[in-house]
Formats: structure tokens, sequence, C-alpha cells
């Protein structure tokens, strides 16, 4: 299990790394205007469906059916089972993806209303998604492929696959603005174009592990009832994160112009630590908890619950307190150049500091969830969840007129500190909650240690390190690296001071850890 999430992890970060090198090139191309809104719109909408219907509610009833008939029938039976699911699938996407292409023009009309009819970023927003709504067709087929990978324990491939989105998406960016006019084009091909490719590596790599998928006539078998039944609960759950996202793009739409794209790249930042600590965190912990509470192990149960909280949040913290306090530099340093000019990147700050303040609530929302899960209730977070997606309606109205590009960030966050707020409280009540006075004593020393880091970077800031929005290029990056390092140090530092973590001790259990790793 560790050798699998380590490699994730890594193609994660890479994928990552290379996102931001392609959010840096439209932010220097296409700047905050009605371009980049534009395009991130016609991203917005594939890219909402793929998580929907893709790597939401069919991997999550997907894999565990497919993988039990591996086990038990063999590889032939789940490679009918497979084939079957992806000709399902793909027609079903195949017959939307035509419609969308039909009736786009009325599509944007419901989830960009702010767009006027008939202007710029209107006009250009139909022909940019006409270009990437295909992309939902190609990277639902691949997010299927990868679940018969990661069924049969080829993680790394099933990983890697991913970073071509980037890559290609990079590439398109450079290369193809002489042959479509302009970048927004090249960018919108470049998903579509991403999205056959990875579909493609991910074919030839099933049939590399012996698994050659086919397309056969669509037909609703009984395992395929079955699938789309686990399928439910998955959708409606699934369908909730999917609207709260929608209704942030809606509002998004009626703010000013430029608002969706400093919004887009605050988020970009928000999500690096987010997506990386908040997934390993929730995919680790479900399979232990549910082992531990099968052999009835509750008190070991609790034990694992009250150190994933702890681990999720040593680092998130951290993160947040961080970026409350160097958005604005930051900001500058990942995209202030060419069109995206210190104006934008200080806008821009504003929302990322608004995502910042639910950073840990994003994450323990993660953490908290499989605690359900690993008890067989996956209707309650779907309940909190549907309570949440309101709360966040409720306040993106509220904000809207007088936060601007803020207020859907922090609509977002304050509702996610009560999703996590309500799911602790349920699981507490049920006895599935018991925090020890080991966690209590943690939590208060790291955000004591938050503080602390969040106090140094603030006087840091009167330093020559703290002059990164007025610096040239170059000078931007190592200011803001000097900060992050120095900032990383002191919450070290003060983590080991005041008795929070031993880091002597973490590091030689890395290296243990890493030793067995070689030695396997």
């Amino acid at each position: 299990m560790l050798k699998g999430f380590l490699t994730v992890s890594g193609w994660t970060m890479i994928s990552r790394v290379l996102g931001l090198v392609r959010d840096q090139l439209l932010a220097a191309l296409l700047g905050t205007g009605a371009a980049q809104d534009a395009y991130q719109i016609a991203f917005r909408l594939p890219n909402m469906f793929r998580r929907l219907f893709g790597e939401g509610a069919l991997n999550a009833a997907f894999v565990p059916l497919f993988s039990s008939l591996l086990e038990r029938e063999g590889r032939d039976t789940a490679q009918r089972f497979a084939s079957e699911t992806m000709s399902v699938l793909l027609s079903w996407l195949l017959v939307l993806t035509v419609l969308g292409e039909i009736f786009m023009p009325g599509v944007l009309r419901l989830i960009a209303p702010g767009f006027t009819h008939g202007d710029l970023r209107d006009s250009l927003a139909i022909s940019l998604s006409r270009i990437t709504f295909p992309y939902l067709l190609m990277i639902c087929g691949a997010a299927l492929v990868s679940g018969v990978l990661n069924g049969m324990h080829h993680f790394g491939v099933a990983a890697a696959a991913y970073v071509s989105f980037n890559v290609i998406g990079i590439a398109a960016i450079l290369v193809l603005p002489p042959f479509t006019g302009d970048v927004a084009h090249a960018a919108a091909w470049g998903v579509t174009a991403s999205g056959v490719v990875q579909f493609g590596i991910l074919l030839y790599a099933a049939r590399h592990a012996g698994m050659r998928l086919r397309l056969m006539t669509p037909c609703l078998t009984p395992r395929i009832r079955t699938l789309l039944a686990r399928m439910g609960v998955g959708l409606v759950g699934s369908g909730i994160t999917q609207i709260n996202f929608l209704v942030d793009t809606i509002i998004a739409t009626l703010l000013p112009a430029g608002s969706v794209s400093l919004m887009y790249f605050a988020d970009r930042v928000n999500q690096l630590p987010l997506g990386v600590l908040g997934a390993a965190a929730g995919t680790t912990l479900l399979p232990v908890l549910t082992r531990h509470l099968a052999a009835g192990e509750v008190k070991a149960a609790h034990h694992t619950q009250n150190r994933a909280i702890s681990y999720a949040l040593i680092l998130t913290l951290p993160a947040a307190a961080g970026l409350l306090v160097i958005a604005a530099p930051v900001m500058m340093a990942l995209f202030g150049h060419g069109h995206f000019s210190a104006h934008d990147a200080v806008l821009s700050a504003q929302s990322l500091r608004a995502y910042a303040l639910g950073l840990p609530a994003f994450v323990l929302v993660k953490v908290l969830s499989p605690g359900f899960f690993a008890r067989g209730d996956t209707r309650t977070p779907v309940l909190v969840g549907m309570g949440t997606l309101a709360l966040n309606f409720v306040l993106n109205i509220s904000f809207m007129h007088w936060l601007a590009h803020i207020g859907p960030p922090l609509a977002s966050s304050l509702a996610a500190m009560v999703n996590a707020g309500v799911l602790a409280f349920v699981l507490r009540r049920r006895g599935a909650l018991v925090p020890d006075p080991a966690l209590v004593r943690q939590l208060a020393g790291m955000m004591v240690c938050a503080g602390v880091m969040a106090t140094g970077l603030v006087v840091l800031g009167y330093t020559p390190l703290g002059r990164a929005m007025e610096a040239g290029p170059i000078m931007r990056i190592v200011d803001v690296g000097g900060l992050v390092i120095l900032g990383v140090g002191i919450y070290l530092l003060a983590l080991q001071v005041l008795g929070v973590a031993d880091m002597r001790q973490a590091m030689d259990a890395i290296n243990r850890r890493l030793r067995r790793g070689r030695t396997a």
C-alpha cells in the first residue's frame, strides 16, 4: 500500500508542477481578460462531467466489482465486464457529447449567465467549449481504463498517463497559436488532444498487462445493473460537489470581467496542498479503518482516526497560515509575467486568502468521511453535503455584490468549515470519533506553531525578502523561495521546541521506511 501511495503521490506531484507551468503560460499570454474567462469556462464544462461520471462515482463502484471478478472468476470474466462497462459508458457519453455540441449556446446560458449574449466572452466561450467538450468522452474512457489498471495493481502507468494532459497542454500553447489564430483556441485544442492521448496510452497499457478491452453492443447485463445501482449514491455525492462547483462558476460569471480567471489561478495554488494532502489522507485511511472495524478492533480504529487527523493537519495548518500571509508574493512569483499584472496578482491573492481559510476544513472533510464509509454509512456524508450545498449558495448570493471575486472562495471555505464540523459532531455523538489527549495536545501545539511561523513571515516581510512584488522575475522566485524555506524552518523548529513532534525521530522513521522499500 505504501509503495502504491508513494507512486501515485509522486506522479501527482509531477503533474501538479507541470500544471503550474501550463497555468503560468496561460496567465502570461492571456492575462485575466475576456479570453481567459472564456477558456476557463470552456474547460470547466467537460471537466465537471469528467469528475461526475469518470473519476468519481464510476471508479468507486467499478474497481471493487472488477477486482472481485478478477480474483474469483478469472481474467476473462473481468475483461468482459470491463469491456461491457466501457461500451455502455462511451455510448451514453457519445450521446451527451453530440447533444452538447448542438445545444452549446443554451448550455452556456445556464453555466455562464453573466456572459452577455453576443459579446466577446460569450461567442468565444461557445467556440472554445465546442472544441473542448469531446474531452469528456475521452477522459471518462481513460478514467475507466485507469480503474482497470488500478484493479490489477498497475498504479504507475495509470498515474503517469495523466501527466500527458499538462505536457500536451504546454506544447499546444507554445506551438499551435500560428495555426489556430490565438492562444485560447490553441489551449482548447490541447485539452481535447490530451484526452485522446491519455485514453490511447491507458488502452495500450491495459493490453500490455493482458487486459484487451474492446467495444461491444451496449447491453444492461445483470453486472452492469449492479454497477449502476452502486453508482447511485456516489453520483449523488459527486453531484453535490459538482453543483457546488457550478454555483461558484455561475456566480463568478456575474461578477466583473476577469473574476473567473482571478479565482481560477488562486484555486490552482490552493489545490496543491489540498490535492496532495487531502486525497492521500482519505485514500489511505479508508482501508485501514475498514480492516480494524471488521476485526472488531474499535480502539485501534479510534487511534487510527486520531492519527490521520494529526498527520493531515500537521502539514495543512502551516500551509494555510503561510498562504494567508504571503499570498500576494506567491501569486506574483508564479504568475506575474506578460499580461498578468501586479494588480492581477494582488486581486488573485485576495481570492487565495479566502480559499486558504478553509484549507484545513477541506482536508478534514476528506479525513472524517472515511469514518462513515468504513462503517457502511454513505448516506450521512451525502445529507451533510446537501446541507452544505444550500449554505454555499446562500453565502454566495450574500457575498457577491460587496466581495466580488473574494465572495465565492469565502463562501466555499465557510461551507467547508460547517461540513467538517457537522461530520465531526455526528461521528463524536455516535462514538466513532474519540479524540485522545495526545490529539488534543498536538492540535493545540500545531496551531501555536503555525501562528509562530505566520508571525515570523510577517517580520520577514520587512526584510529584503519581502520585496517580491517590486522585484524582477528571477528575484521574485528567489525572494518567495527564501520566505518559504525560512517559514518551514521556523515551523519545524517550533514543533521541536514545543514538543509537538520529534523531528529527529520522524526522519529516522522515514529513513527506515525507505530502506524497507529498497529491500522489498
